[in-house]
C-alpha cells in the first residue's frame, strides 16, 4: 500500500521529482566513472612503480658487473674511491692481511672517523655472523671508528649478522645498496639505512 501511495505522490508531483531523480542518476554515473578512473590510475601507478623498480635493479646489476670483475685488492681501492667521491678525507687503504677489519679508513665530511670492512664475495653468498663478529670486535675498540661500514658484493647478510649489525650500530651494505652507491647514491644517505643512527659520536675535524 505504501508503495502505491509513493507512486501516486510521485506522479502528482512529477515536475518536482524528476529533476531530483536526474541529479541522483547523474551523481551515480559521475561517481562510478570517477571510481573507475581512480582505480585505473592506481593500477597504472602501481605498474609504473614496479617497472621502475625492475629497471633500477637491472641498472644496479649492470653497474655491479664491473665491480664483480675486480680483484679483492681492486675492490678495496674502488670502495676507497667511492668514499673520496662523497667527500671523505684522508682515505687510506690497508691492502694487506692482518688489518683487523680496517680495509679502508678515512674521515667523513663532518669529521667522524670511518672504518670500512670490504668483503668481495660471490653474489649468491651471505655474510656470516662470524664475519660480522670479527668486525664488531675491532672497528671501534681497535680503530676508534665513529662510523663502521661493512660493505660486500654478495646479496645478503645472515639473519644473525643483521641482528648483530643493528645492535652494534654497524652499517651493513649488501649488494643492492652497494649497487645504489656505485650508481651515485651518496654515502651519507646510505649510512642511516642499517636501522641505527650510523655512528656513536662526532669528532672534530682531524
Amino acid at each position: 500500500m505504501s508503495a502505491v501511495i509513493a507512486v501516486v505522490w510521485m506522479a502528482a508531483n512529477w515536475s518536482v521529482v524528476w529533476p531530483v531523480l536526474v541529479a541522483v542518476l547523474a551523481a551515480a554515473v559521475v561517481g562510478g566513472a570517477g571510481w573507475a578512473l581512480l582505480r585505473a590510475h592506481r593500477l597504472a601507478v602501481g605498474q609504473d612503480r614496479a617497472w621502475r623498480a625492475r629497471e633500477e635493479a637491472r641498472a644496479r646489476e649492470l653497474s655491479m658487473a664491473e665491480v664483480d670483475a675486480l680483484s679483492w685488492q681492486e675492490f678495496e681501492e674502488y670502495v676507497a674511491d667511492l668514499c673520496r667521491r662523497d667527500g671523505c678525507t684522508k682515505v687510506v687503504v690497508s691492502g694487506r692481511s692482518g688489518d683487523l677489519g680496517a680495509d679502508v679508513v678515512g674521515y667523513l665530511a663532518d669529521g667522524r672517523k670511518l672504518v670500512v670492512q670490504c668483503k668481495k664475495y660471490a653474489p649468491h653468498r651471505s655474510v656470516s655472523s662470524q664475519d660480522m663478529q670479527k668486525f664488531v670486535g675491532t672497528a671501534r675498540l681497535e680503530h676508534g671508528a665513529d662510523v663502521a661500514l661493512f660493505v660486500t658484493t654478495c646479496r645478503t647478510f645472515t639473519k644473525a649478522a643483521v641482528g648483530l649489525a643493528l645492535r652494534q650500530d654497524i652499517v651493513a651494505l649488501h649488494r643492492d645498496l652497494l649497487g645504489a652507491w656505485v650508481k651515485g647514491a651518496r654515502l651519507e644517505t646510505l649510512i642511516p639505512l642499517n636501522g641505527g643512527d650510523g655512528g656513536i659520536r662526532r669528532r672534530p675535524s682531524a
